[in-house]
């Protein structure tokens, strides 16, 4: 099968590694994954600030560069969300103030082929155990988007229970938002920064030594709290685990 990794803008500035890993992870399992080198940002962020019209052109730019991939495979939750839950709402809309189909038409392909990545693991791979080793007690920290948006569920508790040698904590409170919410967090610095202490709060009662998510935007910022409440716990992106081997384990 062969995939498009779609890295996201924050992953490929700041955390190169998740990339990596997620290239590791799918080539084990028999993937041959491609890294377009066209692409760039989905407008998440510009949609959510309310330019959705300077959203358009991103959109479709991300369409014509995976439009001809089977899948396309993402290791972030939000962006996920953002082409499968707002591509078409962007789409209609532009037909709802009279400017046809074009958008919607464009869009409409790489929709139901973007996939966050422990979607397309459980769902389109249909494994579980990915012969992941990662001797760590763990934490999972649902994300908003892969939560609310995207409906992953178990799914990446199923595969953080088939790692072999992690223990795995129940996090009090997992639902509840880390208080990131991308330039919320700009715009309600002193809300956002209560919410990232209550979820660290509720990770250290676990005695876990690492937060996991699906979502490094949001690692980053309960990575900040983290170091700024001197924890000693570390956040650790999903992907980096499952790609972790005994031959060449994570740190």
């Amino acid at each position: 099968m062969r995939v498009a990794l779609f890295l996201t803008c924050v992953n490929d500035t700041l955390y190169p590694d998740t990339g990596r890993a997620v290239v590791r992870l799918l080539t084990r399992l028999g993937v041959e994954v491609d890294f377009p080198m066209a692409q760039t940002c989905c407008g998440q962020a510009h949609y959510n600030t309310g330019y959705r019209h300077e959203t358009e052109p991103m959109a479709r730019h991300f369409a014509e560069v995976f439009r001809d991939y089977e899948a396309i495979v993402t290791p972030s939750g939000s962006c996920g969300a953002m082409v499968r839950e707002l591509y078409p709402r962007m789409g209609e809309r532009a037909r709802a103030e009279g400017r046809g189909d074009s958008l919607a038409a464009t869009l409409a392909p790489v929709v139901p082929k973007t996939y966050e990545l422990t979607e397309f693991l459980v769902d389109v791979l249909g494994v579980t155990d990915v012969g992941a080793y990662y001797p760590h007690k763990v934490t999972y920290h649902p994300t908003c988007h892969g939560l609310r948006g995207l409906g992953l569920g178990e799914r990446p508790l199923r595969l953080l229970r088939a790692v072999k040698g992690l223990e795995l904590a129940e996090l009090p409170g997992a639902e509840e938002c880390c208080g990131f919410g991308g330039t919320f967090a700009l715009k309600n610095s002193d809300v956002s920064a209560a919410m990232g202490a209550d979820k660290v709060r509720s990770a250290e009662s676990t005695g876990a030594e690492v937060l996991c998510a699906a979502d490094n935007s949001c690692l980053m910022h309960i990575g900040g709290t983290m170091t700024r409440l001197r924890t000693g716990m570390r956040p650790v992106h999903i992907a980096e685990i499952l790609a972790s081997t005994e031959e060449e384990p994570a740190v």
